[in-house]
């Protein structure tokens, strides 16, 4: 029988400003870094983490193109700390509405990018459906991503198993509603939980397939978000969480 290889990924639990591009870079190189040195081979940030989640008819100047050099910068910072990072941004789409872009990168390279497939509730307005979905393999580990509401699609994740991913990334930003300043962290954190185990769970299981979750976490300038780092194994079982709603890494390691 062949030896099963082990690899370690580093899930972030990031606070997002929105169109604060340069500040959330700098928060990105010391979470590569420490994940870096915590052994971690892939570092995964959560849904648009490089813009923040912005309303991008308000704020179009943070819309950025896939060869920006903020996500160059990012490409470098692969290179830098010799590791692979998955990260994301709102994508300008010369055809229509921005795309929600989670692109990966490996030592020093762009190895291509995923563009959000379910676009519903107030999303429609703002952002056009992707239509691909990609697979990526980076020293042996093969994998897809997936973004926040496509939590809500077991066919994405039935047809990257098909694929022969290993394991699915799910980056997400899921906001909070009601008021900023009577905020319930702990309800918001429980809701994304709950919705976590009971759905990804499911799909792990069903599929044989890991499923790691990166979420935005914290305050930003008009929006809270409830953060959650986990990994579910093919059994369907949360075999590893962060436990609350502040910004850090979850460390975990899969055998595949």
């Amino acid at each position: 029988m062949e030896e099963k290889k082990r690899f370690n990924i580093a899930l972030v639990q990031m606070n997002c400003e929105k169109a604060a591009i340069d500040r959330n870079l700098r928060s990105m190189r010391a979470s590569i870094a420490a994940g870096r040195a915590g052994g971690a081979d892939i570092v995964c940030f959560p849904e648009m983490n490089i813009t923040g989640y912005i309303d991008p008819f308000n704020q179009p100047h943070a819309v950025l193109s896939l060869d920006h050099q903020a996500v160059g910068e990012v490409v470098r910072m692969s290179a830098l700390y010799s590791v692979c990072v998955i990260a994301g941004f709102v994508e300008y789409n010369p055809g229509g509405k921005p795309y929600i872009n989670q692109f990966v990168a490996h030592n020093g390279r762009l190895l291509g990018c995923y563009r959000k497939k379910t676009i519903k509730d107030e999303e429609v307005y703002w952002f056009a459906p992707g239509d691909r979905q990609p697979i990526f393999s980076v020293a042996g580990l093969t994998f897809g991503l997936s973004v926040c509401a496509d939590i809500d699609d077991p066919d994405i994740f039935r047809e990257y198993a098909r694929k022969g991913a290993a394991i699915v990334f799910e980056s997400a930003a899921p906001g909070l509603y009601g008021e900023q300043e009577t905020r319930n962290w702990a309800s918001g954190y429980n809701w994304w939980r709950s919705n976590c185990i009971a759905k990804l769970g499911a799909y792990a299981a069903e599929q044989s397939i890991y499923i790691g979750v990166a979420t935005q976490a914290g305050r930003t300038m008009d929006e809270d978000f409830p953060g959650g780092g986990y990994l579910f194994d093919p059994r369907g079982e949360c075999v590893k969480e962060s436990g609350d709603w502040g910004e850090g890494i979850l460390y975990a390691e899969i055998s595949v």
